[in-house]
């Protein structure tokens, strides 16, 4: 293991026990239930940033359910503009791809 994975799930169960300074659990439980909600959490955070971006871009569309919690979606009227952008980042020079058939 890499000492950086290491360090992650390191903090991860220390987060974990800050938050929950009773718990005790198997390796397999601390699998499942620890670092999963450490995952969770920080993919949350992620997400939400990434979402923020992606409206501010118009890429995405933001709206506030009966709930008050906010649903996003598509702007379909943008749909070809994010499939242009989908289609780059998937790509690789021309060159390399020649390559590959080459091979």
């Amino acid at each position: 293991m890499c000492k950086t994975a290491k360090r992650e799930i390191e903090r991860d169960i220390l987060a974990y026990l800050t938050r929950n300074p009773s718990a005790e659990d198997t390796v397999e439980g601390i699998v499942e239930w620890w670092l999963l909600d450490q995952r969770i959490r920080s993919e949350s955070e992620r997400a939400k940033q990434a979402l923020a971006e992606l409206v501010s871009k118009g890429l995405v569309l933001e709206r506030a359910g009966r709930d008050a919690r906010c649903r996003y979606r598509v702007n379909a009227e943008r749909l070809k503009e994010i499939k242009k952008l989908l289609g780059r980042a998937g790509r690789q020079p021309r060159a390399k791809q020649a390559n590959k058939r080459n091979v």
